[in-house]
């Protein structure tokens, strides 16, 4: 009997949490802030490392940042910062832990000025994705004009750690834009 597999994008190949990863949550559009803010936390522990790493963690992450609770995190004691630093199941790097705490609040800011985290980020895409058409997963992009617009007016916000890469990543996880390879079996699904 022959089986079939279907069509993935390389990036994720050989591996079974990044396999996973790709097949149910990579490009799928979110629209919760909880989800969000998730998302934007662990990008920004991803800067300068691979998405792999981060995703190894995700629980350890979870459970050391109170289950992504902004509202919780944005109160952060340094205390609760100095305990951080010392969980070795995290990213224990001082900058990225202050910067969620910062990105935290002004996560709060966005909510209020706009309803939602969701209706201010999507906002820049006018609530879509945008579906691109790549053939090969190497030629996604590491960022866009677009991210760069967005990284600015979050940084004119006071987020941290939120460079035009960080952003596309961002866009890319949230599903805002769809990077899956056109051959890949998720491409028309999302």
């Amino acid at each position: 009997m022959k089986t079939t597999s279907k069509h993935k994008c390389g990036w994720c190949l050989g591996d079974p949490l990044y396999e996973a990863y790709h097949d149910t949550e990579w490009g799928v559009p979110v629209y919760d802030d909880d989800t969000l803010f998730e998302f934007l936390t662990l990008e920004t522990f991803q800067a300068g490392l691979s998405w792999i790493t981060i995703l190894r963690k995700r629980e350890n992450f979870r459970n050391a940042f109170d289950d992504f609770d902004y509202k919780k995190i944005a109160g952060y004691s340094q205390e609760k910062i100095d305990t951080l630093l010392k969980n070795a199941g995290i990213i224990r790097n001082k900058l990225k832990i202050k910067a969620t705490v910062t990105n935290a609040q002004a996560f709060i800011k966005v909510q209020k000025e706009f309803g939602s985290f969701s209706h201010y980020i999507w906002g820049f895409v006018d609530g879509k994705p945008i579906k691109n058409k790549l053939d090969h997963h190497k030629n996604i992009p590491a960022n866009t004009s677009l991210s760069d617009t967005i990284s600015a007016d979050l940084k004119k916000r006071g987020f941290k750690f939120v460079g035009s890469t960080v952003v596309y990543a961002h866009m890319q996880a949230t599903g805002m834009v769809n990077d899956h390879e056109v051959d890949c079996f998720r491409y028309h699904e999302i």
